[in-house]
């Protein structure tokens, strides 16, 4: 079973980014993302009306990180490292499993310039070396064309798809299930071997 520890936080870097714990001076960042309705277009969640709501959002996160149960980096530019740009990170982590979800999200302005994919990278480089993941799921709404290319990119393949398994806002909704398994295991498996 997996024993995760995430204290110290782990703050990770990209070529251009800065992956970093959220703090509630993030809140207008949240808000600026998780209010606007194309961001919010793919993700079966209400719309963050208040600067309070984003508050609560991000205190959920830091209870999640505090109590070992999830991870959620904030992603900011290098440069601009007090700017809040988007989110990524692991929960409903099945510790049992050595299995967790991903979940990310950018700002819009900035979507297409591969900056997801290079903290998506470090961030599933993280989640298989140190957090000792064997795999990393991804839920999608099947309708969100540039998130699946995004993971089928990093090496996800699709394991499953459910019909209308989803309630939100007043229809059913399908789910697309992708899967990465852990690249690193090889190298485990020789260095356990030798």
């Amino acid at each position: 079973m997996l024993s995760l520890q995430f204290t110290p936080f782990p703050e990770l870097t990209t070529d251009r980014l800065l992956l970093r714990k959220f703090s509630l001076a993030d809140a207008p960042g949240v808000f600026q993302l998780r209010s606007n309705k194309e961001t919010m277009k793919y993700i079966n969640r209400p719309l963050t009306i208040t600067m309070e709501e984003a508050e609560k959002w991000i205190q959920l996160l830091l209870d999640s990180l505090h109590a070992n149960e999830g991870i959620t980096w904030a992603i900011t530019l290098k440069d601009q490292p007090e700017n809040h740009i988007g989110n990524i990170g692991f929960w409903r982590i099945e510790k049992e499993n050595y299995r967790a979800e991903i979940g990310y999200m950018l700002e819009p302005s900035l979507h297409g310039k591969g900056i997801m994919y290079e903290a998506m990278q470090e961030v599933l480089k993280y989640g298989f070396t140190v957090m000792h993941l064997h795999s990393v799921e991804a839920h999608l709404d099947p309708e969100n064309i540039a998130s699946a290319k995004l993971v089928e990119k990093a090496g996800f393949i699709k394991e499953g798809y459910f019909k209308e398994n989803y309630f939100w806002n007043g229809r059913f909704s399908d789910t697309a299930i992708y899967s990465l398994l852990t690249p690193y295991l090889e190298a485990v498996v020789v260095e356990n071997d030798s």
